[in-house]
């Protein structure tokens, strides 16, 4: 018996064999992005933490070492809390001297596989004498590169770079993913910026005192100046000298606040403020996951831009 089929008959064949290609592909997509395990991810602190979500998104899975309301100045993490990176595919940390205990946590893991991001590399760092932990010595001075590049929101964007190719590396299935993930929250940062630019506008002054020196990134980008840093080294309680300083600049500026931060002890901000004339308020370089309003990196900014705000008005 001889069969005829007829060009239409044939089109459809075509067409069910496209659908079910199509159908195949559609299939594995989704079974990759239901059964693939997430990247898992060590963070040293809550803002890089929440950069790494944005990118990531659920395929990564996220571990911020810092606790809320802890300063990375003095913070030593738990035995157990080192072996967090024992089983993790990337580590994003800031760099520059911050995380003092990283070289300890990533020997007690022996994790060799470990993608290691290091946000403050390449970047325009700020040099100063006397603030964090030195990387080089002269003259019995000690010279230290300024870590806190993530209150720079342009510095980020390149940050968030990082974090894509090394989620890519580390997941070639979402690589697509994570670049259009990328670059709409680059576009997130730049509208943040601009924000802040416009607002700082609006300052009737530029100098401020504030308690250690976290803000000189954003100082920097957005034309403000640090008058005065009340604690010149983290833990190190400042001389009754320093104290005269920091108060005879206050006045000099003709500051109505002093700028402490919730990761420590006010009492000597609050001494000062009321030698000086002023009043205290809190800013916020960290923030947290569970933290009010600065549970997101781009919420913790505009929180501080609107403390800043009430004091420099």
């Amino acid at each position: 018996m001889t069969v005829i089929l007829n060009t239409a008959t044939i089109d459809d064949i075509k067409d069910m064999k496209r659908f079910i290609v199509i159908l195949i592909a559609v299939f594995l997509s989704f079974a990759h992005a239901s059964f693939a395990e997430k990247i898992r991810v060590v963070a040293s602190i809550h803002p890089l933490g929440d950069i790494v979500k944005q990118v990531g998104k659920d395929r990564v899975s996220v571990k911020v070492m810092l606790p809320a309301g802890a300063s990375p100045h003095t913070f030593e993490p738990t035995p157990a809390e080192m072996m967090e990176l024992q089983n993790a595919k990337v580590l994003v940390k800031v760099g520059a001297g911050l995380e003092f205990w990283a070289k300890k946590m990533m020997k007690a893991a022996g994790n060799r596989k470990l993608i290691i991001i290091e946000a403050a590399s390449e970047l325009p760092l700020i040099r100063h004498v006397h603030s964090h932990v030195g990387v080089s010595e002269e003259k019995g001075h000690q010279e230290s590169a300024d870590p806190h590049v993530w209150l720079d929101p342009v510095l980020m964007k390149t940050v968030v770079d990082k974090i894509q190719n090394a989620f890519s590396k580390a997941d070639p299935w979402g690589e697509t993913y994570y670049r259009e993930n990328a670059e709409k929250y680059k576009k997130d940062l730049d509208a943040l910026h601009s924000e802040i630019v416009n607002r700082v506008k609006s300052f009737k002054s530029k100098e401020y005192v504030t308690f250690h020196s976290a803000w000189n990134y954003f100082s920097k980008r957005y034309g403000l100046r640090v008058a005065g840093i009340i604690e010149e080294s983290p833990g190190r309680e400042p001389s009754p000298k320093h104290i005269a300083k920091i108060v005879s600049e206050i006045k000099r500026i003709k500051s109505k606040v002093v700028f402490a931060e919730t990761q420590f002890n006010p009492k000597i901000a609050e001494a000062i403020a009321k030698e000086a004339g002023a009043k205290v308020l809190f800013l916020d370089p960290i923030g947290g996951a569970n933290v009010k309003g600065r549970d997101t990196y781009i919420g913790l900014m505009r929180y501080n831009l609107s403390v800043m705000e009430d004091g420099m008005k």
